[in-house]
C-alpha cells in the first residue's frame, strides 16, 4: 500500500492549498501592515505570521492528525448542536456572506475600478457577473480542483505577483528604518500584527480546506489513516512556507513604498487595496494597472472557487436531501454576487464583529483537535474548553461593536483583553476543568 506521496505530488497539493488560501485579504492586509508598522515591521510581521500562517497550518494539521473528515467531524466532538451552529456560522462567514463576496469586490476595487469611469456601479455589476460565472464553472467540477487551481490559476497568479514584488524590492522608495510606525503599531506592534492576521480569515479557512487536502491525498493513492495524516501535514507545510515568504515580501514592499502614500496613511479607511494601485502605477505606469488587475482577479478567483466548493460540499452533508451539491454551488455563487456589489469597504466593516467572535472559537477547536489524542478526545474536555472560550468570545464581540459596559467589565477582569486576547485565559481554565472532570469521572 502506498504511504508517501512523491515530491512532485506534495508540491502540487501544496500549491493547490496555497492557491485556495491566498485570496483577497492575503494581498491587501500584509501590505498595509508593512506601511503602518514601518520600522517596527519585524515584530508586526511576526505577529501576523502567527495568525495568518502558523494557526492555519495547525488547522490543516488538526484535521489530519485528529482523523477528522472535515469541520463537521471535528466540531461534532463538542456536541451535535455546536456541530451544526458553529459549522454554519464559519462556512457562511468564509463563504457567501463575507469572504467570497470580498474576493470579487477586491478584484474590482483594486484592478478594474481605475478603468471604470463614472458608471462604477454598472461596471461592477458586469464584472461581478462574469467573475462568479467563472467561479461557478470551476466549482461545478470539484474533482478537477487540483487541476484548475494547482496547475492553472495559481502559477499565473504567482507570475503576476512576483513581477510586482521583485521590481518594488529592487528599487525601494525608502528604507524601512526611516518609516515611522502609526496607530496601534506604535505601542504594541506584535499584538497589532497578530490581530491583523485575523482579517485574512485563514484560520477559519483551514478548517474548511482540510477536507479538500485529505480527499486529494486519497485520490493520489494514500489510504492508510496515519499516512493520510502525515501527507496532509507535509502538504500544509509546503503551502504555508510559500505563504510566509510572500507575506514577508508584500509587507516589506508596503513599508518601503511608504513615501508614495504617506499623506493618506493616517486615514483609517486607507487599506492595502488603496496602496496596491499606487505602487503599481509608480513602478509600471499604466501597464502596472493592467498587471495589477490580472494579479488580483486571478488571486481572488481561485480562492472563491475553493470556498464555493467547500461550502457546497459541507452544506450538502449537513442538510442531506435538501439541495444537491450543484444547487448549493449555484445558490452560494448567486448570494455572493449580490453581496459583492455593496462594495469592499462595507463588506470589511460588516464582517469585523463576526470575525472577532469566531476566531477564538476556531483557534481553540484547532488546538483541541491537534492535541486531542493526549486526553482521548474526551467530550468533557472539548465542552468545558469551548464553553469558557465562547463566553470570552461574546465579550470580545462586545468590545468590537463598542458596548462600553462589556468593555469596561472585561477590561478589569480578563488578562490580555486589551490586546484582543481575552479568550486565552478562559480557554485555559476551561481546559483544566475538563481534564479534572475527565480524571474524576472516567470515560466521557
Amino acid at each position: 500500500m502506498k504511504e508517501t506521496l512523491s515530491l512532485r505530488q506534495l508540491g502540487l497539493i501544496g500549491s493547490m492549498l496555497f492557491g485556495l488560501f491566498f485570496g483577497a485579504g492575503n494581498l491587501i492586509f500584509p501590505l498595509i501592515l508593512g506601511a503602518k508598522s514601518g520600522s517596527l515591521l519585524p515584530a508586526a510581521l511576526l505577529g501576523m505570521l502567527v495568525t495568518a500562517v502558523g494557526i492555519p497550518l495547525l488547522g490543516v494539521m488538526s484535521i489530519g492528525i485528529s482523523r477528522s473528515e472535515g469541520l463537521l467531524d471535528l466540531s461534532g466532538r463538542v456536541s451535535p448542536v455546536f456541530r451544526v451552529l458553529f459549522t454554519c456560522a464559519l462556512y457562511l462567514t468564509i463563504g457567501p456572506l463575507f469572504a467570497i463576496p470580498r474576493c470579487a469586490a477586491t478584484s474590482f476595487t483594486i484592478g478594474i475600478s481605475p478603468f471604470a469611469g463614472d458608471r462604477v456601479w454598472l461596471w461592477q455589476l458586469i464584472f461581478s457577473l462574469l467573475f462568479f460565472a467563472a467561479v461557478l464553472y470551476f466549482s461545478l467540477k470539484p474533482s478537477k480542483i487540483l487541476d484548475s487551481v494547482g496547475k492553472l490559476l495559481n502559477p499565473a497568479f504567482l507570475l503576476f505577483l512576483g513581477v510586482m514584488l521583485v521590481t518594488a524590492m529592487l528599487d525601494p522608495v525608502q528604507e524601512v528604518a526611516t518609516v515611522p510606525p502609526t496607530g496601534d503599531y506604535v505601542t504594541s506592534a506584535f499584538s497589532a500584527g497578530f490581530l491583523q492576521g485575523y482579517d485574512t480569515l485563514d484560520a477559519l479557512a483551514s478548517l474548511a480546506f482540510g477536507i479538500i487536502v485529505i480527499r486529494t491525498v486519497r485520490q493520489l493513492g494514500i489510504q492508510d489513516p496515519d499516512a493520510v495524516a502525515a501527507n496532509t501535514v507535509r502538504a500544509g507545510v509546503v503551502s504555508m512556507a510559500l505563504m510566509a515568504v510572500i507575506y514577508a515580501a508584500t509587507a516589506l514592499v508596503g513599508a518601503q513604498s511608504f513615501g508614495l502614500y504617506a499623506e493618506r496613511i493616517a486615514d483609517p479607511a486607507f487599506t492595502g487595496g488603496d496602496a496596491f494601485p499606487i505602487i503599481a502605477r509608480h513602478y509600471f505606469g499604466q501597464a502596472g494597472s493592467l498587471i495589477l488587475a490580472a494579479t488580483v482577479t486571478l488571486c481572488c478567483m481561485k480562492t472563491a472557487v475553493g470556498l464555493v466548493t467547500s461550502c457546497s460540499e459541507t452544506f450538502e452533508e449537513l442538510f442531506p436531501g435538501k439541495l444537491k451539491y450543484s444547487q448549493w454551488a449555484v445558490l452560494f455563487s448567486a448570494v455572493s454576487f449580490l453581496i459583492s456589489n455593496i462594495g469592499l469597504s462595507q463588506i470589511i466593516s460588516f464582517s469585523a464583529p463576526v470575525l472577532y467572535f469566531l476566531y477564538p472559537l476556531a483557534i481553540v477547536l484547532i488546538l483541541l483537535g491537534l492535541f486531542g489524542r493526549f486526553f482521548g478526545h474526551d467530550r468533557r474536555v472539548y465542552q468545558w474548553t469551548m464553553g469558557f472560550t465562547l463566553a470570552a468570545a461574546v465579550l470580545e464581540l462586545g468590545r468590537v461593536v463598542g458596548i462600553e459596559a462589556v468593555d469596561g467589565f472585561a477590561g478589569r477582569f480578563l488578562p490580555l483583553y486589551a490586546y484582543g486576547l481575552g479568550w486565552v485565559v478562559p480557554a485555559a481554565v476551561g481546559f483544566l476543568l475538563g481534564l479534572l472532570l475527565k480524571k474524576r469521572g472516567g470515560k466521557g
